[in-house]
């Protein structure tokens, strides 16, 4: 199945992938210009409502039927080249870093940053960052955003962070992160470089360089240098060493984008590896299973030692994205399909979860569970958000994590059979196991050391209920009612399935062959 570009112009009144990429940008522009922290704040809010609404108007306008790349805008200026674009693999991240943007600012209203300009405009500039990777659809231009992603993680983690060595987070973060661009920088020049044997010129466009893939050159080492630096970026064992201690050291109002950042990694692999070298995904398959299922088991057994909830949330991660590959390389239209609506359940839930441990922070002034419990009387909303935000982790029924999962476990057995589907559910009862034991810890346990607040402020219950209320209602609704989610992306990943060299090849194929005698006797027939 060919893939078309429909323009923005067949679908939309203006180009709409640039103007939510540069609301952020402006908006932070004009809080740092503005002195005032009340009208930085109002100018935040602003413009995550108007990308919010502009996020709602982008889901109506996407034709679900058609499988194109849409709302497509591009333009060369200076010799570089500008594509940006929507299919059923990005389309649901757009709407998903709105809304958690949008939840951030609501979040600074409870905590000391509503009256921190710079962290305003670095939470603007990184919804920028993240619109602008989502949608690009050249392949340096994606780098490029990667690259930009940066200088916000810094900012936000050295100038909001709760831990005490955040330079050395920082420091962990610049090493791997560094590295695994360096690894994709040098992996999509040899994507670009290949094509000199096409007759065509030096080019970055994705579109370009899919449909001339079969003149690569050595596709394993793109494989490698790709898949390198996509697994830090998800992260996947054993290159996750960065995110338990940036977690631990950062900013929890802040966690919310950089957990939607996590999810560029395996949405990179989509875009960027498995259309691009399917042949040689589909050789390294069993490695990257091997990867997946240890990143499962890894991540929940150390999530079940951690005593801090920062650093068990990260773990916990882990242990998701080795689902979330294993998914990705099934090779079949179930998994993927699961795998994109999984990363989007595991994003908000995640986020959840995050904002409810950050808002107890504010009130005890402690990540640590020992030092927590008994706060169910008087946080009960805290509790709810954190319990509705664990069960979708946990891909129980009534959430959207549980159609993601029962697709993503569909295409498993089909790809791998029942053993490494059985692996993948042990793992998930382990999730469950550390998420209750949490939940328990924090609400209904006694505490084993007493905690005293840093200080008396009246915390705003409402605004809390807000945060609450929102997620909740995002997670509950989607989990009943999946279906629309599906059509976003059902398209995508049928389309991917047949381009696969060896499972998207018809199995019938090789049964309709003639006999030899035969075939010699039609091609010596004039």
């Amino acid at each position: 199945m060919d893939m078309t570009i429909k323009l923005w112009s067949e679908s939309a009144a203006f180009p709409l992938l640039t103007t939510l990429t540069l609301i952020p940008l402006l908006a932070a522009l004009a809080v740092w210009r503005f002195k005032t922290a009340e009208m930085a704040l109002r100018i935040g809010f602003a413009a995550t409502l108007a990308n919010m609404a502009l996020s709602i108007y982008l889901l109506m306008v996407f034709d679900t039927g058609n499988f194109a790349i849409q709302l497509a805008e591009q333009f060369q200026l200076a010799g570089l080249s500008y594509s940006v674009g929507v299919d059923g693999a990005n389309i649901l991240f757009i709407p998903l870093t709105a809304l958690l943007t949008l939840l951030t600012l609501v979040y600074t209203l409870i905590t000391r940053h509503a009256t921190d300009r710079l962290f305003i405009a670095s939470v603007l500039v990184y919804e920028c960052v993240l619109m602008g990777a989502f949608t690009a659809l050249n392949v340096l231009q994606f780098w490029l955003w990667c690259v930009l992603e940066l200088l916000p993680v810094i900012v936000l983690t050295l100038c909001a962070g709760t831990g005490q060595y955040r330079q050395r987070a920082i420091r962990y973060v610049l090493q791997y992160w560094v590295s695994g661009l360096l690894m994709t920088l040098c992996g999509f020049l040899l994507l670009a470089f290949g094509l000199i044997d096409s007759e065509h010129n030096l080019t970055f466009d994705w579109l370009t360089l899919k449909q001339n893939s079969v003149y690569l050159h050595d596709e394993t080492l793109i494989f490698i240098l790709l898949f390198y630096g996509f697994a830090i970026r998800m992260p996947l064992f054993p290159f996750h060493g960065w995110l338990p201690v940036l977690a631990e050291q950062g900013t929890v109002a802040s966690a919310f984008v950089f957990l939607v950042g996590l999810k560029l990694g395996v949405y990179a692999v989509i875009r960027f590896i498995l259309p691009m070298i399917p042949g040689v995904a589909e050789q390294w398959a069993n490695f990257v299973l091997i990867l997946g299922l240890l990143s499962v088991f890894y991540g929940a057994i150390l999530a079940l030692m951690q005593i801090n909830i920062r650093r068990l949330l990260a773990f916990a991660v882990i242990s998701h994205t080795g689902m979330l590959i294993i998914g990705v390389f099934c090779f079949n239209d179930y998994g993927l399909e699961g795998t994109l609506l999984l990363s989007v359940s595991y994003g908000l839930a995640t986020a959840g979860m995050l904002f409810s441990s950050g808002l107890i922070y504010e009130r005890t002034r402690t990540s640590f569970l020992p030092r927590l419990g008994g706060l169910f009387d008087s946080h009960a909303h805290l509790a709810f958000l954190f319990m509705i935000s664990a069960l979708t982790t946990m891909v129980m029924p009534g959430t959207p994590g549980f159609d993601a999962a029962h697709l993503l476990i569909e295409g498993v057995i089909e790809e791998d059979g029942w053993l490494i589907a059985i692996g993948i559910l042990i793992g998930n009862v382990l999730a469950a196991a550390f998420l209750l034991w949490a939940f328990q810890r924090i609400f209904f346990a006694t505490p084993k050391r007493a905690y005293h607040p840093a200080h008396s402020k009246q915390h705003p219950v409402r605004t809390e209920r807000i945060i609450a209320g929102i997620i909740c209602t995002a997670l509950i609704g989607t989990g009943f009612y999946t279906t629309p989610w599906l059509n976003f992306i059902d398209q995508e990943a049928v389309a991917m399935h047949e381009q696969y060299p060896v499972h998207g090849a018809p199995q019938s194929a090789p049964m309709l062959a003639p006999d030899s005698d035969d075939t010699l006797e039609k091609d010596d027939t004039p």
